[in-house]
């Protein structure tokens, strides 16, 4: 039998303040460092693969490669990681991410770099994070109570929204300086990381019965308990959904930007707009999350990211494709806020590892199809096409979102 979590609050207690809470800040702390690492790179990615092949089809591959890993290995690393020491995975993934992005700055310094690398760097990080990602949103119930959840969650959305303010910005200039240096940059961000984890304190996990590991039965579990919430499993087709549409989004705003005479420095500005919106976003999340009820929330949220998608396909300057960008931007962490906090209240410790895997799986599942096929719109039919026809599915899953009764009837937050 598990142990309770560390963090249960008596019914009296005000609740805590996450600043209080040392080691949710080792965590958070290390993790803002390796997010801006993240951005760097993110950028750079495609800029770089432009650079040499100048296809953006190439480029949506590699999006794609870092994505895929979560189709095969998902399932079993759910299961694995409710099992593992999820400390001790989240350090050897960073340190393994941090060897494979510094692989391409020594590449590059020796005149040896081919777009193959840059294949197996992209599928290496992406395996990676798949273990990482897991185990990470699984210990967050450890490392703070349940009334934390919706404070941490938001806190961890501005972290993101910060680093795609600071990282693009950055990424740009390091690019103009050297194309090795953004990637540098983020080896030495995942190193940051595992340094901050090697101090938390609490265990990631509770106890655990020390029966033989039968990987069918344990990720049968998982499935079972999703399939048997449907306001969770319609919440994890819809965040697929999305994340088909808006993976390649990136691409699509450097293709959109480049054609309008943008310079690396220009595009990493645009993209430094867009985290000043995830940002606001973040700021206006818990706040959203406790005057309006949970299905209202995400109908709004959806319906706003469908309506603003169109405008990329009329702005008529790299600013004001920065600005849209803002908008859209500042709708994500609503989003994510509410549906995240929500799920992970309701699921038990000992499957937080399976369940989330298997929500992620169907969530971030969509990811490699989206960029893969937005790589191939824009070479094949150019931009505004390209634009217009994620527009429609965009405005299909508002649609199914609005009429989905298990949405319009949910409670705002699930009790603890």
């Amino acid at each position: 039998m598990s142990t309770p979590v560390a963090q249960t609050q008596p019914a009296h207690e005000r609740p805590r303040s996450l600043w209080r809470t040392r080691d949710y800040m080792l965590l958070w702390s290390g993790q803002t460092i390796s997010s801006v690492g993240t951005q760097v790179s993110g950028i750079a990615f495609p800029l770089l693969i432009l650079l040499i092949t100048r296809s953006p089809a190439q480029a949506g591959i590699a999006g794609a490669l870092r994505s895929v890993p979560y189709l095969v290995f998902s399932l079993p690393v759910g299961a694995l990681i409710d099992r593992w020491n999820r400390k001790r995975v989240m350090i050897y993934c960073d340190a393994g991410r941090a060897l494979a992005l510094a692989s391409i700055p020594l590449a590059l310094a020796f005149n040896h770099l081919t777009i193959l690398q840059i294949y197996l760097v992209a599928l290496i990080e992406g395996t990676l994070f798949v273990f990482f990602n897991i185990a990470e949103v699984a210990c967050l119930p450890r490392v703070v109570r349940k009334d934390q959840l919706p404070a941490a969650t938001a806190q961890n959305q501005a972290t993101e929204a910060t680093a795609s303010l600071i990282g693009p910005s950055l990424s740009g200039v390091l690019y103009t300086i050297a194309h090795s240096l953004p990637f540098l940059t983020d080896a030495i961000s995942y190193t940051a990381s595992v340094f901050s984890l090697f101090l938390i304190r609490t265990p990631f996990q509770g106890e655990r019965a020390s029966t033989p590991l039968r990987l069918r039965h344990e990720i049968a579990k998982g499935l079972a308990w999703l399939w048997r919430q449907p306001l969770i499993r319609y919440i994890a087709f819809l965040t697929g959904g999305l994340n088909f549409v808006t993976a390649g989004s990136p691409l699509l705003i450097i293709v959109i930007a480049q054609s309008m005479g943008a310079s690396p420095a220009l595009i990493g500005l645009i993209f430094a707009i867009e985290g000043a919106g995830a940002i606001l976003g973040s700021v206006l999340a818990v706040p959203l999350q406790q005057r309006i009820r949970f299905g209202p929330a995400i109908i709004l949220t959806v319906w706003l990211w469908a309506l603003l998608w169109p405008l990329y396909a009329i702005a008529p300057n790299p600013i004001l494709l920065g600005l849209i960008g803002f908008a859209s931007a500042t709708i994500g962490p609503l989003y994510n806020v509410v549906q995240f906090s929500y799920r992970l209240s309701l699921i038990p410790d000992e499957l937080q590892g399976r369940v989330n895997s298997v929500f992620r799986l169907v969530a971030f599942g969509f990811q490699p199809l989206g960029f893969a096929i937005t790589g191939v719109l824009l070479q094949t039919i150019h931009p505004v096409p390209t634009v217009l026809l994620l527009f429609g599915v965009m405005l299909a899953l508002a649609l199914l979102t609005t009429l989905n009764p298990h949405v319009r009837t949910a409670r705002v937050q699930a009790s603890a």
